[in-house]
């Protein structure tokens, strides 16, 4: 079962659901490239692991969680008698350690990277430790001889750095393919909410034929393997929500689906 609409599915973009979406479009995009590319080309399934401070509305827990109001009994001393030293109360400073998956398109003998592709996660794009993590690795991209192809199907949040006259920042989503040989330019794909998703050509070696990546039929897959219309609630307001003309039209889709 495809998902209900014709482009990105608003509701995959929620807490609890966009995580797992993520994930899995990253093993069907790697499972759709690799027999396109072998044996010229593999496609790697990486990961990067930092650690960072969680906010307590994205942890689920508060900012410092007391554990023992008191702490263990010492020893009489000189000091404990003179009360030099105060009696702590042990507390918890939340953190986690994230683990970012992303794809690599290598050479299999030399191991060369070709390209890069990152599929934005929240992490990637609210302000904080993971986003600043997530420019540095983007810039160090930028900055050698790999493509980069950086997939944002997320409407909440600043949009990664790009310099475009027109309304690219506005956009729901985009897609951005950054080849080195042309940089600083690079080809943006913009797209909203009630557009298709924008088929588009996966950079790699000059010369080399360039496959056409369909993201649309990946989503589709997903959405009918994870069972997703099992767990998505359509009659609540997707987070983050749309724009009144954009709810109206989500929701007379939704409605035909049920007809249909």
């Amino acid at each position: 079962m495809p998902t209900p609409f014709p482009g990105m599915d608003p509701w995959l973009e929620q807490p609890g659901v966009w995580d797992e979406a993520h994930d899995r479009l990253i093993v069907a995009l790697a499972d759709s490239l690799g027999p396109e590319l072998h044996p010229r080309y593999r496609v790697a399934v990486e990961r990067r692991v930092y650690v960072t401070t969680v906010p307590s509305q994205y942890a689920g827990r508060p900012d410092a969680s007391v554990v023992q109001t008191r702490s263990p009994a010492l020893p009489a001393g000189p000091d404990r008698a003179a009360g030099a030293v105060g009696e702590p109360v042990i507390v918890e400073i939340p953190y986690e350690e994230v683990v970012e998956r992303y794809l690599e398109i290598r050479r299999p003998v030399t191991g060369e990277v070709v390209t890069a592709i990152e599929i934005l996660s929240p992490k990637n794009k609210r302000p904080g430790d993971g986003r600043a993590e997530y420019e540095r690795k983007r810039l160090a991209v930028v900055r050698s001889r790999t493509n980069l192809v950086e997939i944002d199907c997320l409407r909440a949040w600043q949009p990664m750095e790009f310099v475009w006259p027109g309304n690219g920042h506005a956009a729901d989503y985009r897609i951005l393919v950054s080849r080195s040989n042309q940089r600083p330019n690079a080809e943006l794909y913009p797209f909203n909410v009630r557009d298709s998703i924008p088929r588009f050509r996966l950079p790699l070696l000059p010369d080399d034929r360039e496959p056409i990546v369909d993201l649309k039929p990946m989503l589709d897959g997903i959405y009918d393997r994870a069972g997703f219309d099992l767990v998505i609630d359509y009659q609540s307001p997707p987070v983050p929500p749309l724009a009144e003309e954009d709810a109206a039209w989500a929701a007379e889709t939704l409605r035909k689906r049920s007809l249909g």
